[in-house]
């Protein structure tokens, strides 16, 4: 396609026409010449706001796009509203890929009660293959929003669900072929699948409930750099055993063959939360159908601890996530 905006005809065509999920609050969404949407809140409901790109995945980027932003607002205790997508292209793409991204983001968007409520898409030079960024917007009750630094002293640490779980299905889709052979196809299969748990919009809804005091998505740099995040955010310190960290066997094997470290990898899906009572936390977690452990606990100063047996070190800032390891 030609550098430069959408055409009009393939707006209407490859994007409008795929977006069907409506919320009532909004009241302007997608169309051609709007270049904002509105959307109306109650007198006792605060805007939450969000935004993220996708960079390092080449597939179901439309899907994971809306998921990890509706994750993003859901952390925060919010009820994930609408989303606005940038969606930059090369030259190469043409109307059928726009078609299929925009279907990948409507799917999502059914499945979570989102709405797209507009956003731009361009051809650009500057890109080699396709590149989302959204804007997320959410609402959450006066007095109701969480925050990273709401953790405490004292309180326990809990994990929902697996640590890994959004790398070791990007890794396993986008290198699929090298995969089987060494590995049995069902190995694969489930990896491919783990994007089934990817959101977290559950888990935060039931720990709200629960009376959680911060929660942390776990995204980039994997739940390391999700533990580093939340301890300077919150201006505690931390003791974390290592082998209560859950993790997939599917994780650890890819990880091992690729020479990954799985405690650094991307974790959409995964939620880092904490709560004065961490044992009512889990419980209303597996009530609500979602496995969660306790791993840990804040303490009083800076000292990150990860505690492996008898073995004890400290955590780091955050470095790059072990994704990207697989692209070099």
């Amino acid at each position: 396609m030609e550098i430069g905006k959408v055409p009009e005809s393939v707006l209407k065509r490859a994007i409008f026409r795929q977006i069907r999920t409506k919320r009532r609050e909004v009241l302007v969404g997608a169309s051609v010449g709007e270049d904002c949407a509105a959307v109306q809140l109650a007198p006792d409901e605060v805007f939450v706001l969000s935004t993220d790109p996708i960079t390092g995945a080449t597939k179901d980027t439309g899907r994971l796009a809306v998921q990890i932003t509706a994750n993003d607002l859901a952390s925060a205790g919010a009820e994930p509203v609408g989303i606005l997508l940038t969606v930059l292209l090369p030259p190469s793409a043409d109307e059928a890929l726009i078609r299929q991204l925009m279907q990948e983001v409507e799917s999502a968007c059914e499945e979570l009660h989102i709405q797209a409520m507009g956003g731009h898409t361009e051809i650009t030079a500057a890109v080699n293959q396709p590149l989302l960024s959204v804007t997320g917007v959410g609402k959450v009750k006066k007095g109701c929003l969480v925050t990273t630094g709401g953790a405490r002293p004292g309180d326990a640490v809990v994990v929902s669900k697996w640590i890994g779980i959004e790398g070791t299905s990007i890794i396993a889709k986008e290198k699929e072929e090298e995969l089987r052979k060494r590995f049995p196809v069902s190995l694969i299969e489930e990896a491919k699948g783990f994007d089934r748990y990817l959101s977290v919009v559950p888990e935060a809804a039931a720990a709200v409930r629960s009376g959680v005091s911060a929660m942390h998505d776990v995204t980039e740099g994997g739940i390391y750099g999700a533990l580093w995040e939340l301890a300077e955010a919150s201006g505690v310190g931390l003791e974390i055993d290592l082998k209560a960290i859950p993790v997939r066997q599917e994780t650890v094997e890819i990880c091992e063959y690729y020479r990954l470290n799985p405690y650094q990898l991307i974790s959409s899906g995964c939620m880092l939360m904490t709560s004065a009572d961490g044992y009512r936390l889990v419980q209303e977690l597996k009530k609500a159908g979602i496995p969660a452990a306790m791993i840990g606990r804040c303490v009083e100063g800076k000292a990150k601890k990860i505690i492996n047996g008898e073995d004890e070190a400290y955590l780091e800032r955050p470095k790059t996530d072990e994704l990207y390891k697989i692209y070099e």
